[in-house]
């Protein structure tokens, strides 16, 4: 379970951290060309940096305080913060008419809550 919970851990970071990184390098006009990068047409440029350095942090708790062990029970909270994050994201897909793109969204959230439950319930570090 253990070896389980790093690897979802480690999965999620990595999802992550590509993911804000692509939103603060790529500009917003670029992520709109893609089919599932619709979404930002609703938000300005600046919202779409500050969500990829949500998405970094996201990436940067999920792992670091459980390497370096300095608090990690910040990795659930992580997860947690992940869980909701990708409840918005699932809203606004819905919002914006992009129902068939939920897929990867449901599953992070499902990685994100399987990670949260295990390090706050069976697999503590």
């Amino acid at each position: 379970m253990n070896l389980a919970l790093w690897i979802v851990g480690g999965v999620l970071g990595a999802v992550f951290l590509v993911g804000g990184v692509s939103k603060l390098v790529v500009p917003k006009e670029r992520i709109a060309e893609f089919h599932a990068g619709k979404w930002v047409e609703d938000f300005s440029p600046g919202a779409v940096k500050a969500l990829g350095v949500v998405d970094i942090l996201a990436a940067v708790g999920l792992a670091l305080p459980a390497v370096l062990d300095i608090a990690p029970v910040l990795v659930p909270m992580a997860a947690i913060g992940v869980m909701l994050l990708m409840i918005g994201a699932v809203i606004t897909r819905l919002r914006t008419h992009l129902a068939t793109t939920i897929v990867l969204d449901l599953l992070y959230l499902a990685l994100a809550g399987f990670v949260a439950w295990g390090r706050l319930g069976p697999e503590p570090f």
